[in-house]
């Protein structure tokens, strides 16, 4: 038996099919023909499109026009000056082959993305390296694709790219395994939406593993079995049809209100990260949007997004969302977080630096255009607006005063602003824990995000290996400012929320229910069995 991370749920029971690859030979072989190897580029970059275009389309044939979309931004580097252009410029000035060329240049792209704070930002870096691979493969002539004759299939990989796992062919494909990948990559999001199991980070399974092996994949616990008896079979045969089972009961939760015994109503909302993910919120019967991750829109082009943009990015969200509460984070970037049209200082550790509201504060230019789009998109809908990375009261008040800017300024210019937004803070550092009850007499509500509170409390970074240990959402002190926010802002009649990865922490649940959580908001797919545990509570 082999353990790695669960990343879909779910049961499977099938054969292997180990997916090879030829291997790409890179050298540093200078070119004679700069121009023929500029124009070599060029067809592979055209053949590379042509590629993604007929996977975007099957994308969106078996997962829909959201995951469809990621291909979208792949397409995107093939139009990017900073990508194309970085390419060519190692064969202008370098003498680079193309393929060389081409690594380079994604190693670069790839150690930015992979220093940076957000857990979901680092696991971009997989994008990066899914074109540059499709890009350099086309270079060298080399076929990169599935191909799965039987039914039944378990697919056993080092890794599976955005684009191999949009090209699974769920008819045949039941499950599959990886040696890299966490929670949060794209193969594991998109085998969420196809809901066929995955276990990733096991490190060697296509070492143990040989083709035509007999698997059986607990994407629930991550364990892998290969070559099972007979009663293991049986066993997992009965587990499989009782999550089967599971999930159509689920479903009956749907139009269901959260409600616990003692008849206390809370908040069921999904986070998100663009426009479009507001549907899957719906289609789990989400009573709102806990989290609306703004600095996505600021990612994956040239420059900074305009008000007209951003506008209707929020009054799309808004409106779709039918006057349920819509809580919108304002940017988070800055530090570790780098868009490559903002210049930002070095620093020594980005974790505690220049970022967020630090960033917003000092930079009102920036600031003032995102407060405007939210002002006017405000009157489309239930709109509460959030402010990330506050240490102290001052941060806020500071905050709302240009608030206050950029309502007159609209205002003066004819436009409407709703007067019933709510203003909160996102509570990640413990300096806001500690001090929740004086901040509550100002704000609106609290957000809890749990994600860097635990990091930051335990001085214990979740990626980091060697201290991941001590990363423990239960730890008594991380509860202990849970229990201290919400008590502070209930003392003043205010709600609390947490958009962090605990909220849909089936094992955390019950505690936060205890403490008197008003508000869990997490992903889409993790909404209905979250709200099943907090209907089981007292």
């Amino acid at each position: 038996m082999k353990i790695g991370i669960p990343a879909s749920r779910g049961y499977a029971i099938g054969q292997a099919f180990i997916k090879k690859h030829e291997e790409l030979k890179i050298t540093d072989e200078k070119v004679t023909d700069v121009a023929a190897e500029k124009e070599s580029l060029r067809r592979a970059a055209e053949a590379s499109k042509t590629q993604l275009e007929k996977i975007r389309k099957k994308a969106f044939e078996s997962m829909g026009e959201e995951k469809a979309m990621v291909f979208d931004a792949h397409l995107m580097f093939f139009d990017d000056p900073e990508f194309m252009g970085g390419i060519e410029a190692e064969i202008d000035n370098n003498g680079s082959n193309a393929i060389k060329a081409t690594n380079d240049v994604m190693k670069n792209y790839v150690a930015i993305f992979e220093s940076m704070d957000d857990e979901y930002m680092r696991e971009r870096a997989a994008d990066i390296k899914d074109v540059s691979k499709r890009l350099m493969n086309n270079l060298a002539g080399i076929e990169d694709s599935i191909l799965i004759q039987e039914n039944n299939t378990i697919v056993v990989a080092d890794d599976l790219t955005p684009s191999d796992t949009a090209q699974l062919d769920k008819e045949k494909v039941i499950a599959f395994l990886t040696n890299v990948g966490g929670r949060t990559s794209h193969s594991a999001i998109m085998a969420r939406t196809l809901e066929i199991p995955a276990v990733v980070g096991l490190k060697d399974i296509t070492e143990v593993v040989k083709n035509g092996d007999i698997l059986i994949v607990d994407g629930i616990e991550g364990r892998v079995y290969i070559d099972p008896d007979h009663d293991t079979v049986t066993k997992f045969i009965a587990l499989q049809e009782a999550h089967n089972k599971e999930k159509e009961e689920l479903k009956k939760l749907i139009e269901v209100e959260a409600v616990t015994k003692s008849g206390k109503r809370i908040e069921v909302a999904g986070n998100i990260g663009k426009p479009e993910d507001v549907h899957k919120v719906l289609e789990n019967g989400g009573d709102g949007i806990g989290l609306f991750r703004t600095e996505f829109l600021y990612m994956d082009r040239e420059e900074m997004p305009t008000e007209e943009e951003q506008f209707e990015s929020y009054k799309y969200v808004l409106e779709k969302m039918e006057n349920k509460p819509v809580v919108i984070r304002t940017l988070d970037i800055g530090g570790d977080k780098q868009l490559p049209y903002l210049v930002m200082p070095n620093e020594m550790n980005p974790f505690l630096g220049y970022r967020a509201i630090r960033l917003c504060l000092d930079r009102t230019d920036i600031f003032k255009i995102q407060l405007r789009a939210l002002l006017r998109a405000s009157v489309y809908g239930n709109l509460k607006v959030m402010f990330p990375m506050v240490s102290s009261l001052d941060e806020f008040q500071k905050s709302k005063e240009i608030v206050e800017e950029c309502t007159k300024e609209l205002k003066a210019e004819g436009k409407e602003v709703s007067d019933s937004i709510e203003w909160g803070i996102m509570v990640e550092i413990p300096a806001a824990a500690v001090m929740a009850d004086e901040l509550a007499k100002h704000v609106d509500f609290f957000s809890i995000g749990t994600n860097d509170l635990i990091q930051y409390t335990l001085a214990a970074d979740r990626m980091s290996e060697k201290v991941s240990y001590l990363y423990d959402p239960m730890h008594p002190a991380v509860l202990r400012l849970i229990k201290m926010t919400i008590d502070g802002a209930h003392s003043q009649g205010k709600w609390v929320g947490m958009c962090g990865e605990m909220a849909g922490d089936e094992t955390a649940i019950p505690t936060l229910v205890e403490y008197g959580l008003d508000e869990f908001s997490m992903s889409a797919s993790s909404m209905l069995r979250a709200k099943q545990v907090i209907l089981e509570q007292k």
